[in-house]
């Protein structure tokens, strides 16, 4: 688990969040692929998992000194590694994330640079909560994260109330129609189905909470 000294945040957390990301998705696969056949590709799963396979072996092969550093090539090798819509609006997320990061790390400082990250995703997809795509459980997510940082909260509970949000965000996409990507095709069939992306965010975001534990 990564380590938070006296508020702030360090690499060894986000190297945990993102092992815990990958430890999610792989456990996860064949439910968000299955969420994905019913709307989408049927890959959603199977990409993830390849990719943050390859986050992985990227941030052994070149073992990164700083927070930042640590999700930019996260985000570099999803963009590069995931087949897809995920892997580049996934990689913007971490990309945009990492790079909006003041030195050291606070959870202020991380509440906002998330914010830019979402809005980055939201920039490449075209997208808005209610589309039923990721942001709607990413959206409500950095929302969540930035009441939490204001009221207060310590890392664990800001870090579990985005992820809740995240949650609560993904199985509100059920009953919406679909009005981008693939299953925007579907029209009223989309209904009934939660969003394989809002899915696999709330899962990267629990992971999140889990390595400030």
């Amino acid at each position: 688990m990564g380590a938070l000294m006296a508020g702030m945040l360090d690499t060894g957390l986000f190297l945990a969040w993102t092992e815990g990301a990958a430890r999610a998705v792989r456990l996860h696969r064949d439910r968000l692929t299955g969420l994905d056949a019913a709307i989408g590709d049927a890959d959603h799963g199977t990409n993830l998992d390849r990719g943050f396979t390859e986050v992985g072996k990227a941030l052994t092969e070149w073992p990164p000194t700083s927070p930042a550093q640590v999700l930019v090539s996260a985000g570099t090798t999803l963009i590069r590694r995931v087949g897809g819509a995920s892997g580049p609006l996934y990689g913007s997320l971490f990309r945009q994330l990492g790079k909006s990061l003041d030195t050291p790390v606070t959870l202020a400082g991380f509440a906002a640079a998330f914010e830019s990250g979402v809005q980055a995703v939201e920039r490449l997809g075209k997208a808005a909560q209610g589309d039923k795509t990721m942001i709607d459980a990413l959206a409500p997510a950095a929302r969540a994260l930035t009441q939490a940082v204001q009221e207060g909260a310590d890392e664990h509970k800001a870090f579990e109330r985005a992820a809740r949000a995240a949650e609560e965000g993904a199985k509100a996409t059920i009953p919406l129609r679909a009005r981008k990507g693939r299953a925007s095709y579907l029209g009223e069939r989309s209904i009934g189905h939660e969003d394989p992306g809002a899915a696999s965010a709330a899962l990267i975001m629990a992971a999140l909470a889990e390595a400030a534990a």
